[in-house]
């Protein structure tokens, strides 16, 4: 078996044996070629797995985006996607031929991260990733949609209006591509763990909506002096549920303006908001806490470490402090041994032959990169050791970050 890298020329091919994979049949893609979820792949990126005589019988590939770490620092990640094997092909290893081909690539590209989406949790966390973000949905009956908003200084009846500033708009998908373009690009660069969504995806309609060009309704807020800084894509499907694609603002009372404007919405029996972030404050701004029933709560950003000193020093950190690692990465046939020392929001890593604080699995490091799991919930799990009895509070202060990591994108 051959493991080589596409070109143009294969896409058709490339596109064919991936859907062959999963079972299933290529969408036909719409005016101008856009609209197809594989619309934005980059050729250059993408790998084939052919037999002797010639059949190709296995995919993987890669986007390029931009991660947004702790500390509002954009790094290049290596966004993995259109990974299938042929079904009369697997168990013959390859797939675990693909994935460590494709890290030696991503390494010699001099990438230290690499994301995925993962089908399956087992698959990924045997090749090193971790699940670093969370996702969920939030359902609210529109007759208990009333929200109530928090007692000021002025006034104690928690029902006081507390008028937005901003206006809110409604227009249609087609309208307003070049303005969601550029309030998610704006988010993103605040958010951590949000992915960049480069201009090819809105050029040709990749992905899901609100960037494919499906009909959607989207809900734009502006501020006082008129300038988009959230929205809110939505439909009404069966049993009148209106249904929010993705929540965009650039601050929490830009959040519950658009909120508000969904759950007002006439003639709608339920809203149902996905990618509703885990720990949202809207939750609590409800009249009915109990009303805001929380669904689908699950991984979505899976994060691997290529050069663990290489990502360590690339993002932001909130407090100073020092801490062994002791790192395995069984996939790769690597252990390593790094002291990370903080100072001043800024990371030191280098090799060291001290006595660990902590030892983990490479996929485990992941998890905690972003700081959306703390490293006492994998000690308590048992899959990270703490040699000392303060090593987990100590690396749970040292991850954490002030703002919760969380992923809207979907590649």
């Amino acid at each position: 078996m051959e493991i080589r890298p596409t070109t143009d020329e294969d896409r058709e091919v490339f596109v064919d044996t991936l859907h062959a994979a999963f079972g299933r049949f290529p969408e036909t893609p719409g005016e101008g070629g856009g609209g197809v979820w594989w619309a934005a792949l980059e050729a250059d990126r993408c790998l084939l797995a052919v037999t002797a005589d010639g059949r190709p019988v296995g995919t993987a590939g890669a986007y390029s985006f931009e991660l947004t770490l702790p500390g509002e620092i954009l790094a290049p990640a290596a966004g993995v996607s259109f990974v299938g094997v042929l079904p009369s092909h697997r168990r013959r290893g390859v797939l675990s031929a693909m994935m460590r081909h494709q890290l030696t690539e991503l390494r010699a590209r001099g990438e230290y991260l690499s994301v995925l989406l993962a089908s399956e949790a087992p698959i990924y966390q045997r090749y090193g990733y971790g699940p670093a973000t969370y996702t969920q949905r939030l359902t609210v009956p529109r007759r208990q949609a009333a929200l109530v908003l928090p007692r000021t200084r002025e006034t104690t009846d928690t029902a006081a209006t507390v008028l937005d500033p901003g206006t809110i708009e409604v227009l249609r998908r087609a309208e307003c591509g070049e303005i969601l373009e550029a309030v998610y690009d704006r988010y993103r660069r605040a958010q951590p763990g949000a992915l960049s969504r480069p201009h090819r995806w809105w050029a040709s309609g990749a992905g899901q909506p609100p960037i494919a060009p499906a009909p959607r309704y989207v809900a734009v807020h502006r501020d006082v002096d008129g300038v988009p800084d959230g929205y809110a894509s939505y439909s009404i499907g069966e049993a009148d549920t209106l249904t929010v694609d993705e929540t965009i603002a650039a601050d929490d009372a830009v959040f519950t303006a658009l909120a508000r404007f969904v759950l007002g919405h006439d003639l709608v029996s339920q809203v149902v908001f996905k990618h509703f972030p885990p720990g949202h404050p809207l939750r609590w701004q409800l009249a009915d806490f109990r009303a805001g029933q929380v669904s689908g709560d699950t991984d979505w950003l899976w994060v691997r470490l290529l050069d663990i000193p290489g990502a360590l020093t690339a993002r932001g950190w909130c407090t100073d402090g020092e801490l062994v690692l002791d790192v395995d990465d069984p996939f790769l046939g690597e252990r390593s041994r790094h002291l990370l020392t903080v100072r001043d929001g800024k990371a030191d890593c280098v090799p060291t032959d001290r006595a660990p604080d902590l030892s983990l699995d490479v996929s485990d490091l992941g998890s905690i990169y972003l700081g959306g799991t703390t490293p006492s919930t994998l000690v308590r799990a048992g899959h990270i050791t703490a040699h000392h009895p303060s090593a987990p509070s100590l690396a749970d202060t040292l991850f954490h970050t002030a703002v919760p990591p969380h992923c809207l994108h979907w590649f």
